[in-house]
């Protein structure tokens, strides 16, 4: 049976893991490998780790840091931050990484998308979108280096384009919702689905196992990754890592139902 995938996002600034808000002000909120530890224990589906510093000051990736959070990982993991080149595609890969996803890189560089993919497959190849809606006409535009900079194309443009190329699987995330725990941006998720015929992960804004029940409902079976949610808990947003049990994630996908109606007919990437 398809099922949809619930990830944890974690970031990776100043070899810290942080939470942001809307893109800043980044909370301390542990070490990356101890959070890992802990999703292990709870059977967590997959994980994403970014580092968000790698292309904003323009540094290679931490290959000794990637080699010990996949050494650790009992599940799928993919990593984003500073992949420029096949040759460090290949690298991180061959360090028992799932996917590595491009950002900046995809804009800079297209085809880089499609010389990824011949060397280690489509699979691996994740489109990671960081999304903000332009609030004088509405479009929702990507942006890149942790939102400094917007590339003013569509968000639809860029997901399709990225299939094109070869993309594995599209992250979109969004900007506006990120960290504020209010629910995903159920509209830009809805375009992305229409878009996309491949794999699709929406993260940006969860605040509850609800919200994600109600972006299966919306979208159909896709992956619906967070970051706050899996790592704070509580009003007062203390921090401890958290993930749901197998019978609160079937809840998740019952109430999704009621909620949407039939799945998503669209290719998925997960079996249960």
């Amino acid at each position: 049976m398809l099922r949809p995938r619930i990830i944890p996002c974690l970031l990776i600034h100043d070899g810290g893991l942080v939470k942001t808000t809307r893109f800043g002000s980044p909370k301390y909120v542990g070490d990356p490998l101890n959070a890992v530890r802990i999703f292990n224990e709870k059977e967590t589906d997959e994980i994403i780790v970014l580092d968000i510093d790698a292309s904003t000051r323009s540094v290679e990736p931490n290959l000794t840091v990637i080699a010990q959070l996949a050494s650790e990982c009992r599940m799928p993991l993919c990593y984003g931050g500073g992949v420029r080149s096949v040759e460090l595609a290949s690298r991180i890969i061959s360090l028992g990484v799932e996917k590595v996803s491009l950002s900046s890189a995809f804009f800079s560089d297209p085809l880089l998308i499609r010389r990824i993919a011949d060397q280690v497959g489509s699979q691996s190849v994740v489109v990671t979108l960081d999304v903000k809606r332009n609030p004088s006409t509405g479009r929702y535009e990507v942006w890149t280096h942790n939102a400094t900079r917007n590339t003013s194309v569509e968000a639809a443009g860029a997901a399709a384009k990225a299939q094109d190329l070869g993309a594995g699987e599209i992250v979109v995330n969004s900007v506006d919702n990120d960290g504020v725990m209010r629910g995903y941006d159920l509209d830009l998720a809805a375009l992305a689905r229409r878009t996309v015929g491949i794999p699709l992960t929406i993260m940006g804004g969860a605040g509850s196992l609800d919200d994600i029940a109600r972006l299966i409902g919306a979208c159909g079976v896709i992956g619906a990754a967070a970051g706050s949610l899996f790592v704070f808990k509580g009003t007062f947003r203390a921090v401890l890592i958290n993930y749901p049990n197998q019978a609160q994630k079937d809840a998740v996908c019952d109430a999704a139902l009621s909620v949407g109606g039939a799945p998503s007919s669209k290719p998925h990437d997960r079996r249960e």
